[in-house]
């Protein structure tokens, strides 16, 4: 005979809900603990098992959670293969989501053999995700470009890297394969906002902590300047920890600056930062020739043949330059020491002190992009 026991779980004197816990109502399946592996393949089988919420164990007993009230036909299952069990209903906690991976929506669209090209490591910038799709993956790009928008709710587009960063401007070709179409964005970091294009101008989330570490090292009353400025990463964060500087944020890129001067006015940067359209170089020898503290030389590819440049920035008494390099040696910090100190000296000043060197990331097998933090004079 069915029967509903609407009452039961009341019963119990620890409930979730004295511990102020939001937590669902549902129809459950009450048996001794001895009996609840069997009795869950049982729900399992019979398609009554709620996933969404948790199994709960009181007094030596289980309470599993069902979808709905078991029709009779389901209730004499349960008085077959049961010994004892009761129907009633329980508060339950609900189940932590799994978070699915684009493995997950791929495996049955992908032989065995291509899921392990799959691409784990994802540039998101925004609401927008950058992958590199390996040439075995090429026929498939769109299927992958699909699983990723499906496991990153927050993704509206996937692009696909379609080429190396190159030329003055530092920028690489993309192509869209799922989502909007698009390379534009906004993107947050550290409580900043950034205006971004990434096939206009370069951009990597992957260099946040050192956006942030430099930032954290800059001092007030300090005039700054950023000779690779880009859309303001380096520039926007000092302007934000610091009230009293003046950074001045040069770029060769129109749409490079153009995107930061948006950038300074949407983080109320205009008192501290100084957007500049320019080759360093010139800028440098025309407009800020011995005006800097600090020099940030965030431009890996080419950086050692700017040292003169930021040796020239900085006032006659010295200062700080961040130097950033790309080393492929087996000793990728102490190469880069030597090549800032050798070219400082070529330029009449010297390192009086490095005051860190550290990787930042590794761009390549057995490649490197170090910084070096110097103390010049």
């Amino acid at each position: 005979m069915f029967r509903f026991l609407s009452n039961f779980i009341n019963l119990n004197a620890f409930s979730l809900n004295t511990l102020g816990a939001t937590v669902p109502e549902a129809t459950c399946l009450k048996v001794p603990k001895n009996l609840g592996e069997q009795a869950i393949r049982l729900v399992g089988k019979l398609e009554l098992f709620n996933r969404e919420l948790k199994v709960q164990q009181f007094d030596n007993c289980l309470y599993i959670p069902l979808i709905h009230e078991p029709l009779p036909i389901i209730f004499k299952k349960f008085e077959k293969n049961l010994t004892e069990f009761e129907i009633s209903v329980h508060n339950f906690p609900e189940r932590k989501k799994r978070h699915f991976t684009p493995l997950d929506f791929l495996a049955d669209k992908l032989p065995p053999h291509l899921l392990v090209s799959v691409p784990r490591a994802i540039d998101f910038v925004g609401d927008i995700a950058i992958i590199e799709i390996p040439p075995e993956l090429g026929d498939h790009k769109k299927t992958v470009g699909e699983a990723l928008l499906k496991a990153h709710k927050q993704t509206s587009t996937v692009l696909a890297k379609s080429g190396a960063v190159e030329g003055v401007y530092r920028i690489r070709d993309f192509e869209v394969i799922a989502g909007a179409e698009k390379t534009a964005t906004v993107y947050r970091e550290y409580g900043c906002m950034y205006h971004v294009d990434v096939a206009k101008a370069y951009f990597s989330p992957r260099l946040s902590s050192e956006h942030n570490r430099v930032a954290s090292q800059a001092k007030d009353g300090e005039t700054i300047v950023d000779l690779f400025a880009g859309v303001g990463p380096f520039a926007i964060p000092i302007a934000k920890k610091h009230e009293n500087v003046r950074v001045y944020a040069v770029d060769v890129n129109p749409d490079a600056v153009s995107l930061l001067k948006r950038n300074v006015a949407m983080n109320r940067a205009e008192k501290q930062v100084v957007p500049v359209l320019g080759d360093a170089r010139q800028v440098v020898r025309e407009q800020l020739s011995g005006k800097a503290d600090r020099v940030i030389m965030n431009l890996p590819e080419t950086a050692l043949e700017f040292v003169d440049v930021a040796c020239e920035a900085l006032k006659a008494e010295g200062g700080i330059i961040h130097y950033y390099d790309f080393t492929k040696v087996s000793d990728p910090l102490e190469t880069a020491k030597v090549r800032l100190i050798e070219a400082v000296n070529r330029n009449n000043r010297k390192v009086k002190k490095t005051l860190l060197a550290k990787p930042v990331r590794e761009v390549a097998p057995y490649t490197w992009q170090v910084v070096v933090d110097a103390e010049i004079q």
